[in-house]
């Protein structure tokens, strides 16, 4: 199953691993040591799999999620900085296409002729 990166998936996906890493952030205290620190270990592999649904399988997520487990550098936004890095070169939303040439002239057989400069 090929696994299409659209701009809306990109976009969630990036939303996603900024609010993965604020909230990990947020809740330091809580997460860093304690009967919540499970929680934390839950919301990263939560995270990984939405990541791999939302934008497909890419290298930078092994690193993001290994370093989410060990103890100081989950202060690191890795999440945000794996999403960065496999969406790099996903499509974005252009709007629309302005041009500043002006359209083809239609030559009409019943004008005058023009005449060159001397």
């Amino acid at each position: 199953m090929a696994n299409r990166m659209t701009p809306t998936r990109v976009k969630a996906a990036r939303i996603l691993g900024v609010a993965a890493d604020a909230v990990q952030l947020g809740l330091l205290p809580l997460f860093a040591a304690g009967w919540v620190s499970p929680l934390n270990d839950a919301l990263d592999v939560a995270v990984a799999i939405a990541m791999v649904v939302l934008v497909g399988w890419h290298w930078a997520f092994l690193p993001a999620f290994v370093s989410e487990l060990v103890p100081i550098w989950d202060l690191v936004p890795s999440w945000t900085a794996a999403v960065l890095i496999a969406t790099r070169n996903a499509p974005t939303d252009v709007g629309p296409v302005v041009t500043t040439e002006e359209p083809p002239r239609v030559l009409d057989a019943h004008a005058a002729p023009r005449q060159l400069p001397k």
